[in-house]
């Protein structure tokens, strides 16, 4: 289940990218879209990306949401980034960030299971050495949300 839930991440930062850098005007024709983009895809078997189900439904939750909160999530983000702006990150490293800080807050997934997923998500779109920009504030955001 959870190598499903990853590719549904994976179609959620997609997403979120080309969100970050073409905001939407109309959030359902965009994420409409981008399905439709990836339906025309291929996955590694040579057939078409199946995004169906509950596997939709879960990248989609994690769009809509860090879409709904983008402004509270970035000012969470400004608050845990030390020495360094938000938006001179990569846009992979901050889109990551944003889903992860909206997982954290928002599902009943464990801590731990979220930052590994964006660790491993942000390894996968950008490389290594964000991984421990990603691990260091989505670790200090979910210390500061337990005590």
């Amino acid at each position: 289940m959870s190598s499903k839930r990853r590719q549904a991440r994976e179609w959620a930062i997609q997403m979120l990218v080309a969100a970050d850098l073409n905001p939407p005007g109309d959030k359902e024709a965009f994420i409409a879209g981008l399905w439709d983009l990836l339906a025309s895809l291929e996955d590694e078997d040579g057939g078409p990306v199946a995004a169906k189900g509950d596997l939709r439904k879960f990248a989609e939750k994690r769009v809509n949401g860090v879409l709904d909160q983008v402004e509270a999530i970035d000012e969470t983000l400004k608050g845990l980034i030390d020495n360094w702006e938000l938006y001179r990150l990569g846009t992979v490293e901050r889109v990551v960030l944003r889903m992860g800080v909206w997982e954290i807050g928002n599902t009943d997934i464990p801590a731990p299971v979220v930052i590994n997923e964006a660790i491993d998500l942000v390894n996968w779109f950008s490389g290594p050495r964000s991984r421990r920009l990603v691990n260091g504030v989505l670790d200090k955001y979910a210390k500061g949300r337990t005590g």
